[in-house]
């Protein structure tokens, strides 16, 4: 068995980092690692990747010299590339590293993926400052720029202060979660935390840091023992960070680059003026799909999204879902009707095994953005729309126990919520996620009745 290594000839040499990136895990190294290691400038663009809170990931990746093998996963067999644009990788402990790849005037912009939730916001958008972690990392920064903290919109303020006392020049950044406009939504809160430590920043953020949109797409489940097995049989690689992934593939850009970027649409990607049709196509029919299989096809003893899709009730579910939804896309109707058709090949591939439990994964903070906005179009038009209310209905139940384990950024919050008799529960969770909502009596009676049916066979 060969051990992945640059000098023992696997991948490129390393590039020079000129990206930085947080939230080193999977889908990114599926995606925006994966369009830079095809873009045609990819030698001269190197990636330094930061994890989220464990070391383990970064410590494999360094052994193996960034190096990691891309399994993508059709439903005929197996492709394995080896991904060498990851330049280095480190832990998020590393801080002072973190500080000097954003002083120096080589790194021109940090992409990002942090979920939903990494983002600490409000219901109405704004920087969660009432959160403890927020409001620590906060202190620490009045006190020290340089501190360690915690927090996404503090690690990356504090990495901006130190490129502006460098001054290292523009930076753009690049965020990549699933977030309407979440250009928009990481400005807002990166200004927000600014004026709480040092309004200063703001001014200079506004006139040397550029933040662009995106869309991105690719199912990415995670990596297995079997996978690694696979790996080793088929290339003779002792591969400890090999991801898998499916064919298909997007990236949608929209926004100005302060400072230069690979030609990633060279590689695929979509160079866009308004990513806001196909990001709501995406949140919508494949986000919101996903979260519909999640709580509803779990609480009916599936495991992965091909076993959900292939019960022909939880199919008739995800069709009455889409149809609502895409009532209120702006893209034409033949694009919208080939992409349903792309999604249901997806979603049935049997040998990705995409884990629901994976998918169920902070509800609170992806159910605002994959289904209020049909929910709330459709109430708009005097009607109760079925779909949404039976996703809606399958989180509650997920809050109650039912289906996959609930993990949530706000399960101390929400899970008591869902508690006790379910008239009051659904009118009380329905109220955290949106209070108009919480307040509608037909929704709420919806809800209920929904609730009572889901899990009936």
């Amino acid at each position: 068995m060969t051990a992945l290594s640059r000098t023992g000839g696997a991948g490129r040499p390393a590039a020079p980092v000129r990206l930085v990136h947080l939230g080193l895990g999977n889908f990114f190294r599926a995606h925006q690692a994966w369009y830079t290691e095809h873009a045609p400038d990819a030698p001269e663009w190197g990636i330094a990747a930061f994890s989220g809170r464990r070391a383990e990931l970064a410590d494999a990746l360094t052994a193996q010299e960034g190096l990691y093998t891309l399994v993508t996963r059709a439903g005929d067999g197996d492709r394995f590339d080896v991904i060498a644009s990851l330049s280095a990788a480190h832990p998020a402990a590393y801080h002072d590293a973190w500080l000097r790849y954003l002083a120096s005037a080589d790194v021109r912009a940090v992409t990002l993926t942090v979920t939903e939730a990494g983002y600490l916001r409000t219901a109405d958008g704004g920087l969660d400052r009432d959160r403890p972690e927020v409001r620590d990392d906060v202190e620490a920064l009045r006190s020290n720029l340089d501190a360690p903290v915690r927090t996404t919109p503090a690690r990356l303020l504090a990495g901006l202060a130190a490129r502006r006392r460098a001054d290292a020049g523009p930076l753009t950044l690049v965020p990549c979660d699933n977030l309407p406009h979440n250009g928009a939504a990481l400005a807002r809160v990166l200004e927000e935390i600014a004026e709480l430590v040092d309004p200063a920043l703001t001014a200079w953020m506004r006139e040397s840091v550029a933040t662009v949109t995106t869309m991105v797409d690719r199912i990415t489940p995670r990596t297995t023992p079997e996978d690694l097995r696979t790996v080793a049989d088929a290339t003779g690689l002792a591969d400890r960070c090999a991801v898998v992934t499916e064919p298909f593939s997007e990236w949608v850009i929209s926004g100005a680059f302060a400072a230069g970027r690979p030609r990633w649409e060279e590689a695929g990607a979509t160079i866009t003026d308004d990513v806001g049709p196909f990001e709501q196509r995406k949140l919508w029919l494949l986000n919101g799909g996903h979260s519909l299989l999640a709580y509803a096809g779990s609480a009916r003893g599936h495991t992965t999204v091909a076993e959900a899709v292939a019960d022909e009730t939880c199919r008739q579910w995800l069709e009455e879902w889409w149809s609502e939804a895409s009532g209120h896309l702006s893209l034409p109707a033949e694009d919208v009707a080939a992409y349903r058709a792309a999604l249901l090949e997806r979603f049935a591939n049997p040998r990705m095994r995409h884990l629901l439990g994976q998918i169920a994964a902070d509800g609170s903070q992806k159910l605002p953005v994959r289904i209020l906005p049909v929910l709330r179009e459709e109430r708009a038009a005097g009607r109760v729309p079925p779909g949404a209310v039976r996703v809606l209905a399958a989180w509650v139940r997920h809050l109650r126990g039912a289906g996959a384990a609930v993990d949530d950024a706000r399960a101390a919050d929400v899970v008591p919520l869902a508690q006790g008799p379910l008239p009051e529960a659904v009118r009380q969770v329905l109220d955290a996620l949106d209070p108009a909502i919480g307040a509608d009596d037909d929704v709420v009676a919806a809800v209920v009745a929904s609730a009572q049916d889901v899990e009936r066979p």
